[in-house]
């Protein structure tokens, strides 16, 4: 059996690599995408996990409502 990867151990493993591949070129805005790539699929996989509703997945994520329609929204997801 293999090792389970936590996401903490995945996502330092994913901006090692990144700052390795740039090669000494400069890193910028490195915040923002990371949040865009995990934000989306996170909110899709909740989404899924409470059936489409809404205000189980504001409870899920510890969002407010309007939080998450506001994100789903930035995501065109709605």
């Amino acid at each position: 059996m293999t090792r389970h990867q936590s996401l903490d151990e995945a996502v330092s493993r994913s901006l090692e690599k990144y700052f390795k591949d740039l090669e000494g070129a400069p890193a910028l805005s490195i915040y923002d995408m990371v949040i865009r790539a995990v934000e989306r699929p996170m909110l899709e996989v909740v989404m899924r996990q409470a059936g489409g509703n809404q205000l189980r997945a504001s409870a899920m994520l510890g969002i407010n409502r309007n939080t998450l329609r506001k994100k789903l929204q930035q995501h065109d997801m709605l």
